[in-house]
């Protein structure tokens, strides 16, 4: 007998990952070049050069110790840099004591569900939101309530989140580059989500804890601010990849920071670590270990997807489909053209055009668009998305 619960995540995959997979299969009958894939959030830019200069320095450097073990939180001068470099960048007083690393953003996530949560807590998110947070709470043993969609910025709909907030809220969870929008909370915005969460601790008589999803933090485009969440809410935890950042998404290297500021820092750094002792999430890759904290001021070039997006917003919009411009990541997530996005997102691989329904992202009536793709590849898409838009006429 098994569990019937993690049988199903075993055998369900993601709507993602089954157009991802279609779209392998649609190319093999029919070439890669005819398949428009933009289902998946992969980087399309290589790493900065220097990435792939220090992992071959450390392997010949250091050929007899790179692979060890390190500590089960990190290695002590991997986690200080990491420190240092957002002390140089925030004004921030951070030590290496304040990082748990980890295997990228989702084992980041994991370990802070599962330290947070206790019986019967709840974690509040905010539609459009990635739908692999719903596995995460649940897996830690709480109840995830979403928020809906304000459809018209994707900033937050504060009515709807403040009548959802109760006794039982442990935490609420931001993604800011968004994923699947590619929104950026306004500085407007997270003050006003500040005040309401340090109000509703107060009346609870218990901290409720901001998680700070990051992995488009840098991400970022022209004249667009992305805050330091820590700065506006004391009671911020940060959960960070850099698998976007550096074009990193198979090295799965991340990080929790617990800042000082964050009420019971030290048990709630102590409960992320032994979440990710519990889940067996320690000792981070080493090598990447090293190599991360060696470049994290690097970015990746992130030109190309600056002008995917201006190109496709533009475009789309000139068809006319609905398109709120994203301030970073690499996501548009349009209005489907008719209410049924699984009904539009179906329609649409006939064209070879392959979008993610918005439903899976709690936000039906959406589709997702993934553009980091070589830019000759939305150019050769815009017929096909004009035709499809044709058949609505």
């Amino acid at each position: 007998m098994v569990s019937p619960h993690m049988k199903d995540l075993g055998t369900a995959r993601s709507v993602i990952r089954e157009l991802f997979e279609y779209g392998k299969a649609r190319a093999a009958e029919i070439g890669a070049e005819n398949v428009f894939d933009f289902s998946i959030g992969n980087p399309s830019v290589p790493a900065p050069a220097a990435v792939n200069e220090t992992a071959v320095r450390l392997l010949t450097q250091q050929p007899d110790s790179i692979h060890a073990y390190t500590s089960a939180q990190g290695a002590p001068d991997a986690r200080q840099r990491f420190a240092e470099a957002l002390n140089r960048r925030f004004g921030t007083d951070y030590t290496a004591d304040r990082f748990y690393l980890t295997v990228g953003a989702a084992a980041s996530l994991c370990c802070v569900f599962k330290g947070l949560t206790c019986p019967g807590d709840e974690f509040v998110v905010f539609a459009p939101y990635f739908p692999e947070y719903k596995v995460f709470i649940e897996g830690a043993g709480a109840k995830m309530t979403p928020i809906p969609p304000e459809v018209e910025g994707f900033q937050i709909d504060f009515d709807a989140f403040e009548q959802a907030l109760n006794e039982h809220t442990k935490g609420v969870v931001i993604n800011t580059p968004n994923n699947p929008s590619g929104v950026v909370y306004s500085r407007a915005t997270l003050e006003r989500l500040a005040n309401v969460l340090t109000e509703k601790s107060k009346q609870y008589g218990h901290p409720i804890y901001l998680i700070s999803d990051e992995p488009y933090r840098e991400i970022v485009y022209t004249g667009v601010e992305v805050p330091w969440v820590p700065h506006i809410y004391h009671d911020t935890i940060i959960c960070y990849s850099f698998s976007k950042s550096l074009s990193l998404p198979g090295e799965r290297i991340g990080y929790v920071l617990v800042p000082e500021s964050v009420t019971d820092a030290a048990d709630v750094y102590a409960s992320v670590a032994g979440a990710g002792r519990s889940l067996g999430y320690v000792n981070a890759p080493s090598l990447f270990q090293q190599v991360t904290s060696l470049c994290c001021d690097l970015t990746s070039d992130i030109k190309i997807y600056e002008e995917n997006r201006n190109l496709f917003v533009s475009a789309l919009r000139d068809m006319g489909y609905h398109v709120v411009e994203p301030g970073g990541a690499f996501y548009l997530f349009p209005r489907s053209l008719e209410p049924d996005d699984l009904a539009f997102s179906e329609r649409a691989k006939k064209f070879d055009l392959l979008m993610a329904p918005g439903t899976g992202f709690g936000a039906p009536g959406h589709v997702r668009i993934s553009y980091c793709v070589q830019t000759d590849t939305i150019r050769r898409s815009l017929p096909k998305f004009k035709a499809l838009a044709d058949t609505y006429k």
